[in-house]
């Protein structure tokens, strides 16, 4: 079995979890988020994602760029919104609810999908935590599909820390795992027998686990104007990886935008 993978996400962990910082220069661990939180902000950016599920091409799409809080309570950040219902006294232990975006794809783009059933865009949702650490951050979500697209559920942890707070570049590490049951596996990777060819055998994907590493920051530009950027890789778990539609287990993930802060 080729360790390699998980050796080297065990050693980005460890280069992450250093020794924490001497109390004079503690940062706002608020800033550990998908995008690096320099106040209310809302913009325009391009990501690059695979074009169908594990596809080795890549699609491109402009999305909106929103980072905004009311109240301290309500948020959204990124393709993710949500709700605190229950802090400590310190509001560095979060509990509550989240929202996030999950992409689907057409089918006739991939050279391995074409002929199948498109896969539709949903949306996930259930409890989530955050845990605000002197080492970092660490998030925590299970959610199920709301959508009813594939009707399965996820579990994900990911720990983010800052490496880079300067007063220009905001730079954040991440890494993570993401556990999906059979029903989400297999409605994304799965081919059914009427979607089966000679060239591409019916598969029923079971439950497994995919890693993640990446890193994404802010830059600001002018008096209000920020230039966001992130880069993330996934490593498919066996059942992704093993079906006919999957060209490559290495996906990525990438995108450029720019906003204004309000």
């Amino acid at each position: 079995m080729n360790h390699t993978p998980a050796l080297t996400t065990l050693a980005f962990l460890a280069m992450l979890v250093t020794t924490p910082t001497r109390a004079e220069e503690r940062i706002d661990r608020q800033t550990e988020t998908a995008i690096p939180k320099v106040g209310n902000l809302y913009g325009l950016g391009v990501g690059v994602l695979p074009q169908t599920s594990g596809s080795k091409n890549l699609r491109t799409m402009v999305l909106p760029i929103i980072q905004a809080s009311y109240a301290d309570r309500f948020y959204i950040n990124a393709l993710k919104a949500g709700v605190w219902l229950v802090d400590s006294d310190d509001r560095r232990l979060r509990f509550g609810l989240a929202a996030d975006a999950r992409f689907g794809w057409e089918a006739d783009e991939g050279e391995r999908t074409k002929g199948m059933q498109d896969r539709d865009f949903s949306v996930d949702v259930g409890p989530s935590l955050r845990w605000q650490t002197d080492y970092g951050t660490l998030n925590a979500q299970w959610a199920f599909d709301a959508g009813s697209a594939s009707k399965g559920q996820s579990a994900q942890v990911q720990f983010v820390r800052a490496l880079i707070r300067g007063p220009h570049l905001r730079l954040n590490g991440l890494v993570g795992l993401t556990w999906n049951d059979r029903k989400m596996n297999n409605y994304y990777y799965g081919v059914s027998p009427a979607e089966s060819t000679a060239s591409r055998p019916a598969y029923s994907a079971g439950s497994g686990t995919q890693w993640q590493a990446g890193v994404n920051g802010a830059y600001p530009v002018g008096e209000r104007g920020s230039l966001l950027f992130g880069l993330m890789a996934t490593r498919l778990g066996d059942a992704q990886a093993s079906s006919p539609i999957t060209e490559t287990r290495f996906q990525p993930l990438a995108y450029l935008g720019y906003g204004w802060t309000f």
